[in-house]
């Protein structure tokens, strides 16, 4: 199969995940299904069904590394018992989420991004947050991550 993979198909990718981080807490909003909304956007940008995913969440402190479906939707919308450290970062409503790549590497049928994004909540404060996202096509050719590393930037002294 041909690779798939560009710089604009992973830019393409980006702006979906945001958009899809949005609705999920439009949906929350609304008093909506957003389980459903999450665990569709999950489908839809994970890996999981395909092989391992490598995903550590920005605000993970205790439960640092998210290596399953459940524990990402956990991630995204909180209220598992068993990871009471998830308050639920998609559902926080932000109303922007805009990336910032400091690079992009296409090597063979895999990708890597790097960079900043910018989440934007209802009352306008923006957060910056690094990340590193790895990606994929699968055999349908739909863009999936396989690694989803992010987290706040050092602002301290050591």
């Amino acid at each position: 199969m041909q690779n798939i993979l560009t710089r604009e198909v992973i830019r393409a990718a980006q702006k979906a995940w945001g958009e899809g981080i949005i609705k999920i807490g439009e949906t929350f909003a609304n008093k909506g299904d957003y389980r459903k909304e999450a665990e569709n956007f999950i489908a839809g940008f994970y890996g999981y069904n395909e092989g391992p995913v490598l995903f550590k969440p920005t605000l993970a402190a205790v439960e640092q590394f998210r290596d399953t479906f459940e524990k990402a939707l956990s991630y995204f919308i909180g209220g598992n018992p068993d990871l009471p450290e998830d308050s639920g970062f998609a559902i926080r409503r932000w109303v922007k989420v805009q990336f910032r790549n400091a690079g992009i590497l296409i090597a063979q049928d895999h990708a890597l991004a790097m960079g900043n994004y910018f989440f934007t909540d209802a009352e306008g404060t923006e957060i910056k947050v690094e990340y590193t996202f790895g990606y994929f096509a699968d055999k349908e050719g739909n863009i999936k991550i396989n690694l989803h590393h992010s987290s706040l930037p050092f602002t301290g002294t050591t």
